[in-house]
């Protein structure tokens, strides 16, 4: 298995507000039902959560994949809660803390569909899409036969927008990758205009890439992706 053998098998995406686009693995509701999740487990769910854990309804029927999930900021919101009742010197709730955690959504997937198998959760400052691709990479090289891998992310809360150079939209897709059959997901150098160009790849990026309407690049990392057949 070289580098370069990653496989897309298939793909599903959430993007509330966007321009509606037929390709039926997009969704652009600006609240997903979260049919995938019992009601007393959907109530803990924001409209991320329940997008989320639909589209790995969908992509992993059986919950018997490995999920990897990887984002940038997290719900902050929730996390921003907290940090204001510390100061008020209000007690914390315990449910509001296990909901505002990295993996937290795949938790709640993990509970509602009976998937046993490893959960991952990844933030790595902006290169979260190239990170996603090696952490499945080694599971797959390690024996997994599918790997499905969540980039979501959300807007920051307000009082950090002005640390933030390039604005969070909301948005979540998740892939169904392999080392077999499927589009190969390629990675090269990036061209100095694309670079130029580029910022940090944000989940509504990698949207625009599966759809064809744009390229994807890390200017970090350097590098641009493509799909071939």
């Amino acid at each position: 298995m070289t580098m370069a053998s990653i496989s897309l098998q298939d793909w599903r995406a959430w993007q509330p507000g966007r321009v509606s686009h037929d390709d039926p693995r997009l969704s652009v509701a600006e609240h997903p039902k979260g049919a995938s999740v019992p009601a007393m487990l959907r109530r803990r769910l924001n409209d991320m959560g329940r997008a989320v854990c639909d589209m790995l309804a969908e992509l992993d029927p059986r919950a018997e994949c490995v999920l990897l999930h990887a984002s940038r900021h997290g719900d902050g919101e929730r996390t921003l809660e907290m940090l204001y009742a510390l100061a008020e010197d209000t007690p914390l709730s315990p449910a509001r803390f296990s909901l505002s955690v990295h993996n937290a959504m795949l938790g709640v997937h993990s509970i509602a569909s009976g998937n046993r198998r490893s959960l991952q959760a990844i933030a790595a400052s902006g290169c979260e899409w190239a990170a996603l691709l090696s952490e499945a990479r080694g599971y797959l090289i390690d024996g997994e036969t599918q790997v499905i891998a969540v980039f979501s992310d959300a807007p920051v809360p307000a009082r950090f927008t002005e640390h933030i150079a390039i604005p969070a939209e909301i948005s979540a897709v998740a892939l169904r990758l392999s080392c077999h059959a499927g589009k190969t997901i390629e990675s090269q150098p990036a061209s100095q205009p694309q670079l130029a160009q580029a910022h940090a790849p944000q989940p509504s990026d990698v949207i625009d890439w599966l759809l064809g309407e744009a390229p994807l690049v890390c200017p970090t990392r350097g590098l641009a992706w493509s799909l071939t057949s």
